[in-house]
Order: C-alpha cells, then sequence, then structure tokens
C-alpha cells in the first residue's frame, strides 16, 4: 500500500467513526451532551474535526473508548488498533518537510518523522522552531499526525517545556512510551541509585518528617553525607489532614517543587522510600497510615487516611504491599475501614489497576530522568535580571546603563 492509499484509508476511517458519533444512539446523546457541556452545540460543521477527534480520543462511556466502541460495532480494524494508541504531548518542530514535519517529543525526548493527513497548505503560519500540542500515531512503520490543538511560538519555551513536565506528573510512563531507550536508561539509573541508597542510609526506608525529607533527599541527589539522629519522625499524635501545598496544579507544581515539604505550614510525617524496581518515593503520611493497623482509634481521620492511600494515583501498589507485610491485620482494618470484603488482590485491582497493567516508575525519579524537568528547572532558578537602580540622568537616547548595548529608550527607560 502506497502512502497515498494509506493516508486515503485512514481519513476514510475518521469519517466513518465521525458518521458513528451522529448514528450510535448511546454515542450521539453522549456527543450531543459533551457539545452542551463545552457550549458548542451550533458549531457549524467544517469547525467540527476540532473538537471531534478530542472527543473520540479521550472521551469514554461505560469505561469504553469511543473508538472501542466504534470497532464492536463494525469489526476490528488494524488501523483503529493504531488509533488507539496514539501519542499526545508537545512537540518542537525541528524541520518543515514537503509532506509533513520532523518532530522532536519533549517529554519522551525522541524525534519523530511524521506524515500529514491533509495538504501542507493546511500548516500556513506554522515554522520550525515552534511548538506544537499535537497527536500522532504509528501506522504500518510510518507515523502520521492527526491532530493539531495548539501551536506556541519558540518565545513560549518555558511554557512548552512546563506542559511537558506537568503531563509527566500526571503520567509518568509517558517519559518512556514509545521509547525503549529511554526506559533502559531509567531501569539502569534506578539499578545504581538503589546500591547508593542502600550504601548511604544502611536501609531502604526512612521515616521522617516534611521538615527533614528535603535534606535527606537533597543529600541523597548530592551524594553527601547526613546525619540522620536529629531528622526522625518525633511526632507524637499522629492524624491525617489535608496538605493544601500537595496540591499541585499546571501553574504552580514546579515553584512548589522548588519550596519543598519543609515549606509547608504542618508538620506531618514522610516517608523517604527507595523502591528497587521503581525508584524513590517521598510519601506523606506514610507512618500515620502504618500506625492505623496499630491501633486505630489512636489515629485521627483514619478512613480519610486509609481512601488517600488507596485512591491517590501517585502511591503504589508496592506501597500498600510494603505495609501489609509489616502488618498481619492489614486486610481486615482495611475491609473493616472500607465496609468491604476484599482480597489484597482485590484491593490492588480495584484500586490500582494502572500499576498491574502498566510499568510505572515514581515521579520523582521520572523527573530526575527527565530532560524537559531539568530544563525548565534550571530556567526558574537562575535569577533573573533586574532593572538597574538609576543614581543619575540618563537621556533616552544614551546606552542603557544595564548593559544590554541597546539606547535607555528601548530597553529599561521604556514606557
Amino acid at each position: 500500500m502506497t502512502v497515498i492509499e494509506k493516508i486515503n484509508e485512514i481519513n476514510d476511517i475518521v469519517k466513518q467513526v465521525f458518521d458513528f458519533t451522529q448514528k450510535n444512539e448511546t454515542v450521539k446523546a453522549d456527543f450531543d451532551e459533551y457539545l452542551a457541556t463545552i457550549g458548542s452545540r451550533n458549531i457549524p460543521l467544517n469547525q467540527m474535526e476540532k473538537i471531534f477527534l478530542p472527543y473520540i480520543f479521550e472521551r469514554r462511556i461505560d469505561n469504553k473508548s469511543i473508538l472501542e466502541m466504534f470497532e464492536e460495532e463494525t469489526g476490528s480494524k488494524e488501523i483503529i488498533k493504531s488509533l488507539k494508541n496514539t501519542i499526545a504531548s508537545i512537540f518542537e518542530i525541528k524541520k518543515i518537510l514537503k509532506n509533513g514535519f520532523e518532530l522532536y517529543n519533549l517529554i519522551n525526548e525522541k524525534t519523530y518523522t511524521v506524515l500529514s493527513l491533509t495538504k501542507m497548505t493546511n500548516f500556513r503560519g506554522i515554522y520550525a522552531g515552534q511548538y506544537i500540542v499535537a497527536r500522532i500515531f504509528e501506522f504500518e512503520n510510518e507515523y502520521y499526525v492527526i491532530e493539531i490543538s495548539s501551536v506556541l511560538s519558540h518565545s513560549q519555551k518555558e511554557e512548552a517545556y512546563r506542559y511537558a513536565v506537568m503531563k509527566l506528573v500526571h503520567t509518568p510512563r509517558m517519559l518512556y512510551y514509545d521509547n525503549p531507550e529511554k526506559e533502559a536508561e531509567i531501569k539502569s539509573t534506578i539499578a545504581d541509585m538503589y546500591q547508593n541508597f542502600i550504601k548511604t542510609f544502611g536501609t531502604d526506608l526512612i521515616l521522617t518528617t516534611n521538615k527533614h525529607a528535603d535534606d535527606i533527599i537533597g543529600a541523597f541527589n548530592e551524594g553527601e553525607e547526613i546525619d540522620l539522629s536529629d531528622k526522625g519522625c518525633d511526632i507524637e499524635t499522629f492524624r491525617f489532614f489535608h496538605v493544601k501545598e500537595l496540591d499541585n496544579n499546571y501553574s504552580n507544581f514546579l515553584e512548589n517543587s522548588m519550596g519543598g515539604f519543609s515549606s509547608h505550614n504542618e508538620t506531618y510525617d514522610v516517608a523517604v522510600i527507595f523502591d528497587e524496581q521503581k525508584g524513590l518515593y517521598a510519601i506523606p503520611f506514610y507512618q500515620t497510615f502504618s500506625k492505623i493497623f496499630e491501633d486505630k482509634n489512636l489515629v485521627e481521620n483514619a478512613k480519610a487516611c486509609v481512601e488517600y492511600f488507596l485512591t491517590n494515583d501517585s502511591i503504589p501498589d508496592t506501597i500498600l504491599e510494603r505495609v501489609s507485610t509489616e502488618h498481619a491485620n492489614f486486610m481486615e482494618v482495611i475491609n473493616e475501614i472500607m465496609e468491604a470484603n476484599y482480597t489484597f488482590e482485590e484491593l490492588v485491582k480495584t484500586y490500582k489497576s494502572d500499576y498491574l497493567n502498566n510499568t510505572i516508575y515514581s515521579s520523582a525519579t521520572i523527573l530526575f530522568c527527565s530532560k524537559a524537568f531539568s530544563e525548565i528547572f534550571d530556567y526558574i532558578s537562575e535569577p533573573k535580571p533586574q532593572s538597574p537602580v538609576i543614581t543619575e540622568k540618563v537621556g533616552r537616547n544614551d546606552p542603557c546603563p544595564c548593559g544590554s548595548g541597546k539606547k535607555f529608550k528601548n530597553c529599561c527607560g521604556k514606557g
């Protein structure tokens, strides 16, 4: 099959999926509700693609994707299998090609040559050096770009890298998805760091508080010796509570990361754990959680703590396994608090299924191995130049005292 034939077949399948969303009663009702929710009920048909594509890739009905529902009704197709494995990321445009782009994925650090499903004249105004939020997929050993949802200029580098880091925090495996070389690098890094952690501390678990966790992690990362004798967990009454500083979002994650645990207003226990397979974790309220299995009545907000450990996506199944190994009554207490009757396997399948179905390394390890995180962290860590204090009169056409080489009126004297 030639490239043109493949493109025609892909476009035909996309049209069939769109028709499916309009004819299948369940999907049509959901799609209409989706349009109403985003305020696009009366959108013209020629603009529908911008909304339709995110819908079919991101929307789920009864835990099934739109593509899965289409496949059930029309039969399995190789193109649908490919579309179910699209890569949604932010890319730097390295080159504009005759029939596509050369793109560098800021998240998984891999360069792709992608073909366009439409004429390149549709991409006027897009240039090398810009960043695009896009979706690509592989079909029969070639990559195609199916959606470009946003374009950032080359001057918006910080915003592009922030976006990449936040996608990594939300879905750590994106760093190595479709990049086995990067995953091999991560595994090697974890193996080396684990040996160093054990050599440094003589254990894979350190119980401390948020006031000391940063010092411990920082000393380990820098290869420095640290005295742990005064950095233990000195909390006498264990209670679980909401820590607002842990509510990271796109706008504050990096700044919160720089502030660290020690910048948080209240004191709580933290476990610094190095998992031999998945990397470094700093788990808030780990000891509080463990205390519940000694006597749940001595832990304030015990149920909320259990729910936090079960539902928090950043806490892996291995943490639950570690605590269950330490406490023979683990499942008995869990079932009593949750009013359930799980086995441990059922508990993990219910709350941590993502960890069963995918290899997920710790967020801290992923960020440590990520060039995007290093890039943006270095950028925001650099002191920003301050405008000079003018102590004598400077003419508007004189060289600016800041040393930029520009005239004062075009630099610090603007406005």
